[in-house]
């Protein structure tokens, strides 16, 4: 069993920055990669950024140069840097982890007001 456990949500004004962290702990055996994901109201699920066990990133085309992904192997733990946030990056954040299988947070409120 893989827990995440995400933290960092909150309400931010347009132009300020959240930093979003996801600790994975549990039976553990392979990650191939760990992202973020966040889902707005009405919407489907879209992937934010992915970084891969060999470093790699990909960032959704919205927020690159924005949102910067990162990662503390010795913690398991993925980071999630958001700065110049927009009114349309409101959603729930969730932490994704692949591996053997797919493991998800539980998911963070991110609002950002105009």
């Amino acid at each position: 069993q893989v827990q995440l456990v995400e933290s960092g949500g909150g309400l931010v004004q347009a132009g300020g920055s959240l930093r979003l962290s996801c600790a994975a702990s549990g039976s553990i055996f392979r990650i191939n990669a760990m992202g973020w994901y966040r889902q707005a109201p009405g919407k489907q699920r879209e992937l934010v950024a992915r970084i891969y066990s060999t470093g790699s990133r990909n960032y959704a085309d919205s927020v690159k140069g924005r949102f910067t992904i990162s990662r503390d192997n010795a913690k398991n733990t993925v980071y999630l840097q958001m700065n110049s946030l927009k009114p349309e990056d409101t959603a729930v954040y969730y932490c994704n982890l692949f591996g053997a299988m797919d493991y998800w947070g539980q998911g963070t409120q991110v609002t950002v007001s105009s």
